[in-house]
Protein backbone atom coordinates (compact mmCIF):
# COMPACT_ATOMS: atom_id res chain seq x y z
CA UNK A 1 0.00 0.00 0.00
CA UNK A 2 1.22 3.46 -0.94
CA UNK A 3 0.05 7.02 -0.54
CA UNK A 4 -2.64 7.62 -3.17
CA UNK A 5 -3.86 4.03 -3.32
CA UNK A 6 -7.64 3.56 -3.22
CA UNK A 7 -8.53 0.69 -0.90
CA UNK A 8 -11.67 -0.93 0.49
CA UNK A 9 -11.93 -0.57 4.27
CA UNK A 10 -14.48 -0.94 7.08
CA UNK A 11 -13.93 2.12 9.27
CA UNK A 12 -15.27 2.38 12.84
CA UNK A 13 -18.37 4.39 13.74
CA UNK A 14 -20.93 5.77 11.30
CA UNK A 15 -18.73 4.87 8.38
CA UNK A 16 -18.48 1.18 9.38
CA UNK A 17 -19.72 -0.30 6.11
CA UNK A 18 -16.98 -1.32 3.66
CA UNK A 19 -16.24 1.64 1.44
CA UNK A 20 -13.42 3.01 -0.66
CA UNK A 21 -10.83 5.21 1.02
CA UNK A 22 -7.54 6.75 -0.04
CA UNK A 23 -4.23 6.19 1.76
CA UNK A 24 -2.90 9.62 2.77
CA UNK A 25 0.07 8.90 5.02
CA UNK A 26 3.62 9.12 3.75
CA UNK A 27 5.11 5.97 2.24
CA UNK A 28 7.88 6.00 4.87
CA UNK A 29 5.29 5.13 7.55
CA UNK A 30 3.61 2.42 5.49
CA UNK A 31 6.29 -0.12 6.36
CA UNK A 32 6.48 0.59 10.09
CA UNK A 33 2.98 1.02 11.49
CA UNK A 34 0.09 -1.38 12.14
CA UNK A 35 -2.34 1.39 11.23
CA UNK A 36 -2.86 3.35 8.03
CA UNK A 37 -4.09 6.96 7.81
CA UNK A 38 -7.02 7.21 5.37
CA UNK A 39 -9.64 9.56 4.00
CA UNK A 40 -12.94 7.82 3.28
CA UNK A 41 -14.59 8.24 -0.11
CA UNK A 42 -18.34 8.75 -0.54
CA UNK A 43 -20.57 8.58 -3.56
CA UNK A 44 -22.94 11.01 -1.81
CA UNK A 45 -22.47 14.53 -3.12
CA UNK A 46 -22.40 17.35 -0.61
CA UNK A 47 -22.46 21.08 -1.13
CA UNK A 48 -19.23 22.39 -2.69
CA UNK A 49 -16.55 22.60 -0.03
CA UNK A 50 -12.78 22.90 0.16
CA UNK A 51 -12.94 20.00 2.65
CA UNK A 52 -14.03 17.59 -0.07
CA UNK A 53 -12.18 16.58 -3.24
CA UNK A 54 -14.43 15.54 -6.12
CA UNK A 55 -13.29 12.59 -8.21
CA UNK A 56 -14.72 11.07 -11.36
CA UNK A 57 -14.57 7.30 -11.81
CA UNK A 58 -11.73 6.00 -13.99
CA UNK A 59 -10.18 2.64 -14.71
CA UNK A 60 -7.09 3.80 -12.81
CA UNK A 61 -8.81 4.82 -9.56
CA UNK A 62 -11.20 1.84 -9.53
CA UNK A 63 -14.27 3.88 -8.61
CA UNK A 64 -17.59 3.19 -10.33
CA UNK A 65 -19.49 6.42 -9.64
CA UNK A 66 -18.64 10.11 -9.16
CA UNK A 67 -17.42 10.49 -5.59
CA UNK A 68 -15.88 12.80 -3.00
CA UNK A 69 -12.87 12.30 -0.76
CA UNK A 70 -14.05 13.21 2.74
CA UNK A 71 -10.93 14.98 3.95
CA UNK A 72 -12.69 16.22 7.10
CA UNK A 73 -13.20 12.57 8.17
CA UNK A 74 -9.50 11.66 8.21
CA UNK A 75 -8.89 8.59 10.38
CA UNK A 76 -6.61 5.65 10.94
CA UNK A 77 -7.49 2.00 10.47
CA UNK A 78 -5.73 -1.18 11.45
CA UNK A 79 -4.23 -2.94 8.44
CA UNK A 80 -6.39 -5.99 9.21
CA UNK A 81 -9.53 -3.93 8.37
CA UNK A 82 -8.19 -2.91 4.97
CA UNK A 83 -9.12 -5.05 1.99
CA UNK A 84 -7.83 -4.91 -1.51
CA UNK A 85 -6.29 -2.00 -3.37
CA UNK A 86 -8.81 -1.19 -6.12
CA UNK A 87 -6.96 1.67 -7.80
CA UNK A 88 -4.79 4.71 -7.50
CA UNK A 89 -5.43 8.47 -7.66
CA UNK A 90 -3.79 10.50 -10.43
CA UNK A 91 -1.18 13.17 -9.60
CA UNK A 92 -3.59 16.09 -10.06
CA UNK A 93 -6.12 14.62 -7.63
CA UNK A 94 -3.33 13.87 -5.14
CA UNK A 95 -2.25 17.54 -5.27
CA UNK A 96 -5.86 18.66 -4.63
CA UNK A 97 -6.07 16.20 -1.75
CA UNK A 98 -2.80 17.49 -0.24
CA UNK A 99 -4.02 21.09 -0.44
CA UNK A 100 -7.40 20.25 1.08
CA UNK A 101 -5.70 18.26 3.87
CA UNK A 102 -3.44 21.21 4.71
CA UNK A 103 -6.46 23.53 4.92
CA UNK A 104 -8.45 21.04 6.99
CA UNK A 105 -5.61 20.58 9.49
CA UNK A 106 -4.81 24.30 9.69
CA UNK A 107 -1.35 23.92 8.16
CA UNK A 108 -1.79 26.90 5.86
CA UNK A 109 -2.83 30.52 6.33
CA UNK A 110 -5.86 30.25 4.03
Amino acid sequence: MRRGDVVIVALPGDLGKPRPAVVVQTNVLNENLRTVLLCPISSFSSDPSFFRVAIEPTKENGLRVPSEIMVEKLQSANRSRIGQVIGRLDDQTLRKLARSTMITLGLTDE
